[in-house]
C-alpha cells in the first residue's frame, strides 16, 4: 500500500498525527522520526501524552503529511488507519534503537497500520 516514493515522502516532511479521545474531542500534534516499516508507520514517542490516552480508548487515526517546501509547490498525504501504543516488544526496540532517537528517554512505540491514503489537493 506504501510505495518506495511515499515512503520516503513520510519519512523526510513535516506530519501532524489526529486521534480522538472518549470525550469525542479531536487532538493533534506534530512528530518527527517516523519510519514506514513492513507498510507500517513506525513513531517514536518520547513526549506523546494525551495521544497515547487518545489511542488506547480509540484506535482510529488520521495523519497528514506534506512536503517542507509547501510554499513553492504543495503536495501532501491523508493517512488513515488504526494505531496501537508499544511499550515493549519489537516495535519498542526498534524505536529505541533508531539512530534519531540517541539522547533521547522513548517511553513507546506508535504504530499505524494504514487503512486509506490519499492524496491532499491545496
Amino acid at each position: 500500500m506504501i510505495s518506495p516514493g511515499l515512503k520516503k515522502f513520510i519519512e523526510s516532511n513535516a506530519m501532524a498525527l489526529a486521534t480522538v479521545g472518549k470525550n469525542g474531542k479531536p487532538h493533534n500534534i506534530a512528530v518527527a522520526y517516523v519510519k514506514v516499516v513492513e507498510g507500517k508507520l513506525v513513531i517514536s514517542n518520547a513526549h506523546i501524552k494525551v495521544s497515547i490516552k487518545n489511542i488506547e480508548q480509540n484506535p482510529n487515526v488520521s495523519i497528514a503529511v506534506w512536503n517542507k517546501e509547501w510554499e513553492k509547490a504543495c503536495v501532501g498525504f491523508e493517512i488513515v488507519g488504526k494505531a496501537k501504543n508499544y511499550t515493549g516488544e519489537k516495535w519498542f526496540e526498534y524505536v529505541c534503537n533508531m539512530p534519531d532517537n540517541e539522547g533521547y528517554k522513548i517511553k513507546s512505540a506508535i504504530v499505524v497500520t494504514p487503512t486509506k491514503i490519499k492524496k491532499l489537493e491545496s
